[in-house]
């Protein structure tokens, strides 16, 4: 299950993994105009921990979901 809100400045989508034993923390994902933030609580310690993404670094791993192993140079589309 999942969320989307739109923000003034961002869209948040919220990843509630409502199937696993025991239940896993929400995953929160916010997407500004020149990055992507990952966030989830830390069940012992209760801190969130927050994880910065480039758009780069987004896009290389959206290809590198539909790849198999292996090492690659993605390059830059052309606008």
């Amino acid at each position: 299950m999942f969320t989307i809100e739109h923000e003034f400045d961002a869209t948040v989508i919220t990843l509630i993994d409502d199937a696993a034993t025991p239940a896993s923390e929400d995953v929160t994902v916010t997407i500004f105009d020149d990055g992507v933030a990952l966030e989830q609580a830390d069940p012992r310690t209760g801190a969130l921990r927050r994880i910065n993404f480039t758009m780069s670094q987004i896009e290389d791993l959206r290809a590198a979901l539909n790849l198999p192993e292996g090492a690659y140079v993605r390059t830059p589309r052309k606008p």
